[in-house]
């Protein structure tokens, strides 16, 4: 028989004092989510949970939930001067499942979703589910107190963009196929990229959301982590092997708009509370959603204490902001006449990048080392620079120049790639004007762009070998490194959301050798000081020969702070033998392969330079020593000092 739960009461002034109302109102309370929300807590030796919504506009608001038959006349909120509606109902447990029945001002009945809920139903119902946050023991105590020093700008960052809906499936007799689980996938992805030897894993959107096919890019749940994979707890267990395995977790996060769905932020007490009135200025017409109305006070504090809620509570090591473009200016993807200036007459959203940079200055103050990262499309100036300096304080941004250009070369058949030389070179004339990640995203293989392998140009044997030297081109060039799953081992279709990566590829003796050129690209960037320690300076770079178009060759140096110690690359973008090919470097003595993505071991044709190649006291590329190479076709060489 289920137990009655008795009528409501007064929360206790101090649980939402004046001084949380003030911040929350000012937009500086920074740990909202402590104070709004559903909480386990004990009032007068009465436990229960206390419930706390802002709902300024609203004729009056009661919860309904699995606990009071879903009767609003049951529990109805006590309203304040902040807008702020609480009550505190006792017995009421974990796992009680809840709504917010809100009548607006035209006697409308709205059943809203807990905005700070920290859980909800699995889809496509859409309830807020109490939880508690704080039973978890967290094992991490060592990597948090690293954290600063493992994800500094001179250590290797090499992150694996997973969507763990489709990373992997199970079978399954009812469905035909599942989820994994975060505790399963906590036993089977994290081996996986730690064998890979990548340093991070940045997971797509895992904040609640409706519809699949948003990929987590439309936001119900803005502070629960998705139930499709399990618990809060299963999560932060996720995060906690990640950390045990030696691996840093970085989270998309989707601050610039949010769905229709009316289960959620949109019209939340019968008016646009999170975002504008005008269209104009609160709707992304691409999309189909909702931007978020940075110049109200309340708004900014849900954000910015959102942001500090998943480093706070899930340990999260970074956030990977999603379009920022988009919140950046006024006019993104509208024609003239569809958008409204800034009072200065301009197309600059002057609140939403107060808001960036006050996000930005408030996560690298309470959690130094952690990361920040942009998704900037455009060339807004100083994004990865501090506000201090009049940037927007991100930690890095993603090179999309990079991509574009040189995603746009290696399509191309190699006869005339050397009309098309300069997609390679022209990014080094701004590879230092911000701290660059080298993306190849899951953006690049859907919405029939094809596959990472499928892009590269000539028969299967030249595909795979264009993908190695890519590879390896990347992993050799200033900046950090993100791939998305399945191009590591070279999957042949696109990415697809509803099913599980091309696992049975790996039966194939090419996938399983482009895996290995991954895995070992992955170990030389970590041990090599010189392929990580100086990505946004001059002084880690040093064209040997950017000109040679005529054979498609790239070669260049990359330095560590010792200037002593430094890595050659040299690319090969043709399929054609290049003999004695001589390259000046800066050092005399003997030199070895560190990598050649020609190997037989990769799925290459197993030309070598042998164990190692003398360098000859003759000058060449204004260096004072020369090597003689034989660089082998569609391959990337990395070169290193025998001593």
């Amino acid at each position: 028989m289920k137990r009655e739960i008795p009528a409501g009461r007064a929360v206790p002034a101090d649980w939402l004092s004046n001084f949380d109302r003030y911040l929350i109102s000012e937009g500086t309370h920074e740990r909202a989510y402590e104070k709004l929300g559903a909480h386990l807590v004990r009032f007068e030796d009465m436990d229960g949970v206390v419930f706390a919504v802002w709902a300024p506009n609203a004729r009056q608001v009661t919860i309904i939930g699995d606990f009071n038959g879903w009767d609003p006349s049951r529990h109805p909120m006590h309203s304040s001067d902040a807008g702020i509606w609480t009550l505190f109902i006792p017995g009421l447990n974990e796992f009680s499942v809840y709504k917010y029945r809100i009548t607006t001002q035209k006697r409308e009945l709205l059943d809203k979703a807990d905005p700070f809920g920290f859980a909800m139903e699995e889809r496509p119902r859409t309830s807020s589910v109490v939880a508690d946050l704080d039973r978890y023991q967290w094992q991490d105590s060592k990597w948090i107190a690293a954290r600063r020093s493992r994800q500094a700008l001179d250590s290797p960052i090499s992150i694996y963009e997973v969507h763990l809906g489709s990373w992997r499936r199970e079978a399954d007799e009812q469905w035909g196929q599942r989820y994994l689980t975060y505790r399963e996938l906590a036993a089977t992805l994290i081996p996986y990229v730690q064998d890979m030897g990548y340093t991070h894993i940045e997971l797509m959107p895992i904040a609640e959301h409706p519809f699949d096919g948003s990929w987590g890019y439309q936001v119900l749940g803005f502070f629960a982590p998705t139930s499709r994979f399990g618990t809060p707890e299963d999560f932060m267990f996720f995060i906690d092997q990640c950390h045990a395995a030696g691996i840093g977790v970085i989270l998309d996060w989707v601050p610039a708009h949010f769905p229709k769905d009316m289960a959620g932020l949109n019209l939340f007490d019968g008016t646009q509370l999170y975002a504008h009135a005008n269209p104009q200025q609160g709707e992304h017409q691409d999309w189909g959603t909702l931007i978020f109305n940075y110049s109200r006070n309340e708004v900014r504090a849900f954000l910015i204490s959102n942001a500090l809620f998943w480093i706070d509570k899930y340990h999260i090591d970074g956030l990977r902001v999603d379009a920022v473009a988009s919140m950046l200016y006024l006019d993104y993807s509208r024609e003239q006449g569809q958008w409204i200036p800034n009072e200065y007459g301009g197309r600059e959203n002057l609140a939403a990048i107060s808001f960036l940079r006050k996000i930005n200055e408030v996560l690298h103050g309470i959690f130094p080392g952690v990361l920040t990262i942009a998704e900037e499309s455009t060339s807004w100036p100083m994004v990865s620079q501090p506000t201090y300096l009049g940037g927007l304080g991100f930690s890095l941004k993603w090179n999309m120049g990079w991509m574009h250009d040189t995603l746009g070369y290696i399509q191309k058949d190699p006869l005339f790639r050397r009309f098309h030389h300069n997609q390679m070179t022209f990014g080094m004339l701004y590879a230092f004007h911000e701290n660059f990640v080298l993306p190849l995203s899951h953006d690049e293989v859907v919405h029939g762009k094809g596959s990472l392998l499928g892009k590269m140009s000539g028969d299967e044997w030249q595909k795979f070998a264009n993908l190695r030297t890519y590879l390896g081109f990347m992993w050799g060039y200033p900046g950090k490194k993100l791939l998305f799953m399945g191009c590591e081992f070279g999957q042949w279709q696109e990415w697809n959301h509803d099913t599980g990566l091309e696992w049975q590829a790996l039966n194939a003796p090419r996938h399983q050798g482009t895996q290995r050129l991954a895995r070992d690209l992955n170990r030389v960037y970590q041990h090599q000081p010189a392929l990580h320690q100086v990505d946004f300076d001059w002084s880690g770079f040093k064209w040997i020969d950017a000109n040679d178009s005529d054979n498609s060759v790239l070669s260049f140096i990359r330095y560590a702070k010792n200037p002593d110690d430094f890595v050659i690359v040299v690319c090969n973008f043709t399929p054609v033998v290049r003999e004695h090919y001589r390259i000046g470097v800066p050092k005399a003595g003997a030199y070895r392969e560190l990598i050649n993505s020609d190997q037989e071991i990769y799925g290459g044709s197993g030309i070598s330079n042998g164990p190692v190649i003398n360098a000859l006291p003759e000058p060449c590329h204004t260096f004072g020593h020369t090597l003689s190479l034989i660089i082998p076709p569609l391959s990337t060489l990395f070169l290193h000092p025998c001593s």
